[in-house]
């Protein structure tokens, strides 16, 4: 069965707010001043030499110093780790903090906070968890004003245009629909500046990437196109140097690592959706795979795309409901100097190749699910009829009764070929199957009394995990080869509840589809920058998946092991507990 969902994360809160409680005395003493821009997601407490296996991103880390030797390590090493600042606590080690540790938190650019004795870390520790509990409180109350205005807006007789109105009033910017083209159908809000209308631009075509001519061909190796894209560019200010995108920046993400603060990150989550081409890959680290947490948002995942542009499977933010008017178009630079803009894409569902674009001053917690709301209402209400397409089912089926064959009844959906998804979840809830059909972008649905659900698609389309289901995709098929397509999603659905993953899809196993010599070397290019993970791979199938004799093998720690083959299977975006998986990567080590 799908491993149930986890609860959605409290938004971080600012180091400025926690150095603002009198009760705790912290003080700031090395590091960036910025303090409202420095995210803590976590606190943790570590007395290790070297924390770094044992930190995700984002963590106030506390400490006493007990085993500080070299104080240019241990801040370097937190630094690339991605925690957010250094909490040090006077007594009982050291009776001030250590003049070397300042001065390597100035060197790396890393917050070091002060603890008095009379503080103890679980009272930091209590008061970081209060601040999130706040700020989550603020958060859900905005978001649920926001969506009955949403919801008020739809019912109205002009739906999309109040819809656009209601979110770019809660955002205090812009929102505008884009058709596939790149066409405004719809706006409101503030004008953009020039730089902002451009990004959006590019953002669409992030989210809803042009389609190939051969949508058959390319079906099988093109990459999934992020459900969401965000990005930041820097309106200069009258009289500045400077052409249109030249300060566009990435914004960093809740849990990414800053810029400066380490090895940057664009790896992603287990439930992301796929980058973009043209996604940055992570730097990678002789000793680490994907930390959890690095990247992630606090609704899902996100990867660097080309000139900062993030992608993301449900990522993104805009500002709340209350924010003042400047009377400043939004992106344009004010009395201050040059201001930015953030920019978000969605793309809506349905076939339509609708994309929602958002460009607001700030970005707050709760905003992407503002938005989300704001993408479901308008898939819906820009969905096409569906008195067509029923009538073109009902012939068909007519005609298959008829006595006419499976090539001419299947004509009248549409052209071919087709893929068969095979499904299974829902967890029981109404009109699940058809939900799940809509989400794929397919009216062709069939469940049966069991909870097993198989959907008819086009092959063109592209089928990505869904929350609550496992799926099996088919190969493409035409109409006479339905029937094998539906006995190869039967066989892929239950290899995917067998390894646990969330969509598996049909492979060829016989000998003639085994990768020469060319298609190896491309099938690990993904690797080959890293000539420690391949030899990781090699070894670790070479050994039957052993952790322990792998260890031995390469000399390494096992966890060392598992680290390096998590991250194999990120860039290779294949899970490596599929024998089919395993036998191609073999067989294409043996070419290489």
């Amino acid at each position: 069965m799908p491993e149930p969902a986890a609860a959605p994360p409290n938004p971080p809160i600012s180091l400025a707010s926690l150095l603002a409680d009198p009760e705790l005395g912290l003080r700031r003493i090395a590091g960036p001043d910025d303090e409202d821009a420095i995210a803590i997601h976590m606190v943790h407490t570590s007395e290790m030499a070297d924390p770094y296996p044992y930190l995700l991103g984002g963590e106030l880390l506390m400490s006493a110093g007990v085993l500080l030797k070299d104080p240019d390590r241990y801040v370097s090493r937190i630094v690339e780790a991605g925690a957010a600042a250094l909490g040090f606590g006077v007594a009982p080690v050291y009776d001030t903090v250590p003049p070397d540790l300042i001065e390597a938190c100035d060197r790396h650019g890393l917050p070091l906070v002060e603890v008095p004795p009379q503080t103890t870390f679980t009272a930091v520790a209590r008061a970081v968890w209060r601040l999130m509990a706040e700020a989550r409180h603020r958060e859900l109350r905005r978001v649920t004003q926001a969506q009955q205005g949403l919801a008020a807006a739809a019912a109205r007789p002009d739906p999309v245009p109040a819809v656009l109105h209601q979110l770019a009033a809660r955002l205090g910017g812009w929102a505008v629909l884009l058709g596939p083209d790149g066409t405004q159908l719809h706006a409101a809000g503030r004008t953009p500046a020039p730089e902002a209308v451009a990004g959006i631009t590019r953002l669409a075509r992030v989210v809803n990437p042009p389609q190939p001519a051969d949508t058959t061909a390319s079906a099988g190796t093109s990459r999934t196109a992020p459900s969401s894209a965000t990005d930041t560019v820097t309106s200069p200010s009258p009289g500045a140097s400077g052409g249109e995108g030249s300060s566009a920046a990435a914004e960093p993400a809740a849990g990414e690592t800053r810029p400066g603060r380490g090895a940057s990150g664009a790896g992603a989550a287990s439930e992301a959706a796929t980058a973009a081409p043209g996604a940055g890959a992570a730097a990678a680290r002789d000793t680490s795979g994907p930390r959890p947490g690095r990247t992630g948002t606090a609704s899902g995942a996100e990867a660097t795309t080309g000139s900062g542009t993030r992608a993301a499977g449900g990522a993104a933010g805009a500002p709340s409901a209350t924010r003042a008017s400047s009377g400043v178009p939004v992106g344009a630079a004010g009395p201050g100097g040059p201001s930015d803009t953030h920019l978000s894409a969605y793309a809506l569902g349905g076939s339509q190749g609708l994309v929602l674009g958002l460009a607001a001053p700030a970005r707050e917690a709760g905003d992407h699910t503002v938005a989300g709301v704001a993408v479901v209402l308008l898939s819906l209400l820009t969905a096409p009829h569906q008195g067509a397409a029923a009538t073109d089912r009902s012939t068909a089926l007519v005609r298959l009764l008829l006595g006419a064959s499976p090539a001419e009844a299947a004509g009248l959906l549409g052209p071919g070929p087709w893929t068969v998804v095979r499904a299974r979840g829902g967890r029981g809830t109404p009109f699940a199957a058809s939900a799940l059909g809509a989400a794929l972008g397919s009216s062709l649905v069939d469940p049966d009394a069991d909870g097993d659900v198989r959907i008819l698609l086009r092959a063109g389309r592209e089928v990505t995990p869904r929350p609550g289901w496992t799926l099996g995709v088919s190969a493409p098929a035409g109409p006479d080869e339905l029937a094998a397509a539906d006995t190869q999603a039967a066989r892929a659905v239950r290899r995917a509840i067998a390894t646990r993953a969330a969509l598996v899809r049909h492979r060829e196993t016989t000998l003639a589809g085994l990768p020469s010599p060319d298609e190896a070397l491309q099938r690990l290019a993904p690797l080959g920058d890293s000539p420690a993970l391949v030899e990781t791979l090699r070894t670790w199938l070479s050994l039957h998946g052993s952790w322990d004799r792998t260890a031995a093998a390469l000399e390494v720690h096992r966890n060392t092991v598992r680290q390096r083959i998590a991250r194999c299977a990120a860039l290779l975006d294949d899970d490596l507990d599929d024998p089919d998986v395993r036998m191609e990567l073999w067989f294409a080590l043996r070419h290489s």
